[in-house]
């Protein structure tokens, strides 16, 4: 019996990651086809590099986009293992569809081009929209444990055997990916092919801004301190609809001289609604404090990503002292 509950929560919890994912990428291409497509503003990953490609030469996005991908998941899959992938080649070609699609979908002028939605010299504006929406559908997709290819297989691999981090590593082919637009006569004469690389490093850092802001407002936690008589079956409360561990912590109240026990508890800010809740059924007149916190580490939280080094070990006369704490 145990083991089908787990088998029916990986299958919702994968059924969840696949449904998110897909909007996510639905959000991308469809944010990236109406506002920078049309204005013809290049971005970095290779999407970008695809867009350089059909602005230059006419051969479609999705068609570029797709090779590029295949010859990197090639490459990549002795590297990263099919496991990794799975999830990443789903990306792939849900994407590759998706753009094509989109590009069915999109209304054309008297001359062939796409309509520009919010008209003519309106191209900064367009960026502005069109990265805030881009960079929010690729927070939904990486916070649903995938990528969507491209860059992020090219890092994954750099960063398995050298210590780069995966941010480095997709900066510097971004960079290098929107300054290609210099080599490429079509874009017009030297100036204007300046401003199009500007432009394109303007959409690269409000498209990871956006990223790293969805990301990090869904992954913030706070800290409750919870000051309460009714402090058990509040504790059991939480940690039955939450399924959160928490402390016990002895209390003395100055003002009354009495002990009190106080429920510590961190959590995740989209939890506070119920655990508010919770606290309110079972004590309306319970004291509570709640706070940000920078970080939380440690099972069901975040991982702690620091690389240990030789020269930060800890010395070998310090772990033989006995006096010494264990973990």
């Amino acid at each position: 019996m145990n083991a089908l509950k787990i088998d029916k929560a990986i299958f919702y919890a994968e059924a969840k990651d696949y449904i998110f994912l897909t909007l996510g990428l639905l959000v991308y291409a469809a944010s990236w086809t109406v506002f920078l497509l049309p204005y013809e503003i290049v971005t970095g990953g290779v999407t970008g590099m695809s867009a350089i490609i059909y602005y230059a030469t006419g051969f479609k996005i999705e068609n570029s986009y797709l090779i590029i991908n295949l010859t990197l998941l090639v490459v990549a899959l002795k590297i990263l293992g099919f496991k990794f992938m799975v999830k990443t080649i789903y990306a792939i070609v849900a994407l590759y569809f998706m753009l094509k699609f989109a590009q069915e979908l999109m209304p054309v002028d008297g001359s062939g081009h796409f309509v520009k939605i919010l008209g003519e010299g309106q191209e900064f504006m367009s960026l502005i929209v069109g990265c805030c929406l881009t960079g929010t559908g690729l927070a939904i997709v990486f916070l649903n444990n995938s990528s969507t290819g491209g860059t992020d297989i090219i890092a994954a691999c750099v960063n398995k055997y050298y210590d780069i981090s995966l941010g480095q590593v997709l900066m510097l082919v971004d960079i290098m990916v929107i300054g290609s637009c210099l080599l490429f006569p079509q874009f017009g004469t030297y100036v204007e092919r300046i401003h199009k690389m500007v432009f394109g490093y303007c959409t690269m850092f409000i498209e990871c801004f956006m990223l790293d802001y969805v990301m990090n407002m869904r992954r913030q936690s706070v800290q409750f301190m919870i000051y309460s008589r009714e402090h058990e079956r509040i504790a059991r409360a939480i940690t039955r609809e939450t399924d959160r561990g928490l402390t016990i912590l002895d209390g003395h109240g100055w003002y009354t001289g009495e002990d009190i026990k106080v429920i510590c508890l961190l959590a995740r800010r989209n939890e506070s609604q119920t655990i508010f809740r919770l606290i309110k059924m079972i004590d309306p007149r319970a004291f509570v404090s709640q706070s940000s916190v920078i970080g939380v580490f440690g099972e069901g939280f975040d991982n702690i990503k620091v690389k240990t080094k030789k020269r930060y070990q800890i010395p070998e006369d310090v772990l033989d002292d006995e006096s010494a704490p264990r973990s």
